[in-house]
C-alpha cells in the first residue's frame, strides 16, 4: 500500500535538499512567524526545539505549485488537470482497524499541550491552529465534510472555531444546533498533502472530499473511526483532536489577519467542545503560516482553480489553464487563457468564474500564448490587448463574503477584464516576436542536457513557444 501521511512526502523534501532543519529554540509567540515568513518561498522547514510545542513543527511544506504537484505525483502542467478529475471523481474510503493516528489516546484537558497554537502577527487577538483539517459528521443529514477553519484556545478543553458563514461546515454546524446537538468533528493535523488538498476543494453540500482525495492518491483513503463519535478521520496523519461544533454558542474572535494579508473583525464564531486527542507515537505537528503566504495561498489557489476550471468546461470555448493569483490571496483574483473562443466567450468566462465560487471579485480573461501562473505576463496582456472602454466589466452590487476593498453589507462591485486579442486593434496584428518555436523549443533541450534545466528563466514572449502537445505548458 502506498504511504498515506505527510512523513513520507517530508522525507522526499528532505533528501532533494528542500526541508531544512532549524535547531535553535523558537518561541511560538511570533518567532516561528518570523521563521517562516523569512522562508517563505523557500524551503520546507523542520523545527524541532519549539517553545510551546513538545513535537517538532514543520512549515511552509505546500507553499509552490511545484510542490503541490510532487506532493501527488505529477508534473505540475498535469497538476490542474488531476485536481479537476478529483473533483469529478469519488471513491468510498476504507474503514481500518489500529490506525496510527490512534496508536496514543488522550483526554480532552491535554489538547493544548499537545498541539501548538502560535501566535503569529502583532495584533492577532491570540494563538490558532493553521493546519487543523476540519472532519465532520452531520448526525442529522448523514452529510460528511473534510474543510480548513482556524481554532484558538479559549480555556481548558474548548476553543474559538472561525468558519465562513457560507461554509459547508457552518451548514451542517447549523443544522446539528437546529436539531439540539453540537456537530461532531476531528481535527486533523499532519495527512497526506493529497488529502489536505481535497479538502480545499469547492464541492457539493454532502459530498465527502475524503472520497475526492482517492483520485489523488490513487487508492482509496484509508480512514478510522473516531473515539467519541461516528467521524471518519485519516488513519495514517499525525495528531487529531475530536470534539463537538456548537453553532449555538458563539463566541467573539477580535482581531485576525486573513488571506489578503490585513486584518479582520469578523465578530462571532463558534464553540469548539474538545473531546478526544489522539496521535501518533512521534507526531510532528503542522503549521502554515497564515495571511498573504504562499503556503496559505497556493493550498487554496489550485483547488479554487480545479474547481473554476470544472465549473467552465462547458462554457463555449476551450479553457487552456486558469491561475487563482498569490497576490490575490489564493482566492479572489482569477486569470483563465481560452482558445477558439466566439465573440462575446471571454465575457461568458468571466461570469461564469463569478458563479463558481463566490469569493471572486476578479477575472482577467488572456489568450493561450499568455502564461496564466506569470502575473508579468498577464499585466502584459492587460497592458497590450484591452481597450479599457470596450473591454472592462464592472458588475455593481454582488454578493460575496470576506472580499477587499470597499465590502459594504456584503456586497462589492466586481471586475472582468478581457485581455484577449481584438482583430484589428493593431494595423500589423498581435503576433509576438520571438525566435521560431521549433528554434526556442531545440535550444531549450540543449540547455537541459548541458545540465542547465534550474536556471532556465525564460522571456515572458517565448511562453507560446514553449506549449505543445494541447496546451501543456513545457518550460
Amino acid at each position: 500500500m502506498a504511504d498515506q501521511s505527510m512523513r513520507t512526502y517530508l522525507d522526499d523534501l528532505a533528501g532533494a535538499g528542500e526541508l531544512i532543519e532549524v535547531t535553535g529554540t523558537v518561541d511560538a509567540r511570533f518567532e516561528l512567524a518570523g521563521v517562516l515568513a523569512l522562508l517563505d518561498r523557500g524551503p520546507a522547514v523542520r523545527m524541532t526545539t519549539v517553545d510551546g510545542s513538545p513535537y517538532p513543527v514543520v512549515g511552509n511544506v505546500l507553499n509552490s505549485r511545484e510542490r503541490l504537484a510532487q506532493a501527488i505525483g505529477a508534473d505540475v502542467a498535469d497538476l490542474l488537470p488531476r485536481l479537476a478529475e478529483a473533483v469529478a471523481d469519488r471513491q468510498a474510503v476504507q474503514v481500518i482497524a489500529d490506525a496510527p493516528v490512534q496508536a496514543v489516546t488522550l483526554p480532552p484537558a491535554t489538547v493544548w499541550a499537545e498541539v501548538v497554537t502560535p501566535t503569529f502577527f502583532e495584533k492577532d487577538s491570540g494563538g490558532y491552529i493553521t493546519a487543523g483539517m476540519i472532519v465532520a459528521h452531520d448526525p442529522v443529514t448523514g452529510h460528511r465534510n473534510a474543510s480548513y477553519a482556524r481554532i484558538k484556545p479559549l480555556d481548558e478543553t474548548t476553543g474559538f472555531v472561525g468558519i465562513a458563514p457560507n461554509h459547508h461546515l457552518t451548514a451542517m454546524a447549523r443544522s446539528a444546533a437546529t436539531a439540539g446537538k453540537g456537530l461532531p468533528v476531528a481535527v486533523v493535523l499532519g495527512a497526506h498533502p493529497a488529502i489536505q488538498l481535497a479538502a480545499c476543494c469547492y464541492l457539493g453540500l454532502g459530498d465527502d472530499e475524503l472520497e475526492h482525495a482517492a483520485a489523488l492518491l490513487g487508492e482509496p483513503v484509508r480512514v478510522a473511526r473516531a473515539l467519541t463519535s461516528e467521524v471518519l478521520v485519516p488513519a495514517e496523519a499525525e495528531i487529531v483532536v475530536e470534539g463537538l461544533i456548537h453553532a449555538d454558542r458563539p463566541v467573539h474572535e477580535g482581531l485576525v489577519n486573513e488571506y489578503h494579508g490585513m486584518y479582520e473583525d469578523y465578530g462571532d464564531g463558534f464553540t469548539f467542545e474538545v473531546t478526544a486527542v489522539t496521535r501518533r507515537t512521534d507526531p510532528s505537528v503542522h503549521v502554515i503560516l497564515p495571511g498573504l503566504s504562499s503556503e496559505h495561498s497556493y493550498i487554496a489557489a489550485l483547488p479554487i482553480a480545479a474547481g473554476i476550471r470544472h465549473a467552465l468546461r462547458n462554457i463555449g470555448c476551450d479553457i487552456v489553464d486558469v491561475a487563482v493569483t498569490h497576490s490575490g490571496g489564493g482566492r479572489v483574483d482569477v486569470v483563465v487563457s481560452i482558445a477558439n473562443a466566439r465573440p462575446g466567450g471571454a465575457k461568458r468566462v468571466i461570469f461564469g468564474a463569478f458563479a463558481a465560487v463566490s469569493m471572486v471579485k476578479q477575472v482577467t480573461v488572456v489568450d493561450a500564448d499568455v502564461d496564466v501562473w506569470d502575473e508579468e505576463h498577464v499585466h502584459w496582456a492587460r497592458t497590450s490587448r484591452m481597450r479599457w472602454d470596450r473591454d472592462l466589466v464592472l458588475v455593481e452590487g454582488v454578493a460575496t463574503d470576506r472580499n477587499v476593498p470597499m465590502q459594504r453589507d456584503g456586497m462589492v462591485t466586481k471586475v472582468g477584464m478581457d485581455a484577449t486579442v481584438t482583430a484589428g486593434d493593431r494595423a500589423v496584428g498581435p503576433e509576438l516576436a520571438v525566435p521560431p518555436a521549433e528554434v526556442v523549443r531545440a535550444m531549450r533541450d540543449l540547455l537541459i542536457d548541458e545540465g542547465w534545466a534550474d536556471r532556465l528563466r525564460p522571456a515572458i514572449v517565448v511562453h507560446s513557444a514553449l506549449v505543445a502537445d494541447g496546451g501543456r505548458i513545457r518550460a
